[in-house]
């Protein structure tokens, strides 16, 4: 559980310094023989700014529960 816990809070701290991810599309527009046109579309993929708060506050929380049951096994 530890290691999901790290996992999250690293993805939550990438997704508040990151406001989205851009990438580019590209799509057959008209494919007749040896005629081919094709466009490229530019796109973004956003998440709300407090997307990367819940990611971090459950990664400590799975962390914290990681370390508690280890300290039970002992």
């Amino acid at each position: 559980m530890k290691i999901l816990g790290i996992i999250l809070i690293t993805i939550g701290f990438a997704m508040l310094i990151l406001n989205g991810i851009d990438y580019t599309k590209k799509e057959k527009v008209l494919n007749t023989g040896s005629v081919e046109i094709t466009k490229k579309e530019r796109k973004t993929f956003t998440w709300p700014y407090y997307s990367g708060g819940i990611a971090i506050i459950a990664g400590i929380l799975f962390v914290l529960a990681g370390s508690k049951k280890m300290r039970l096994k002992n």
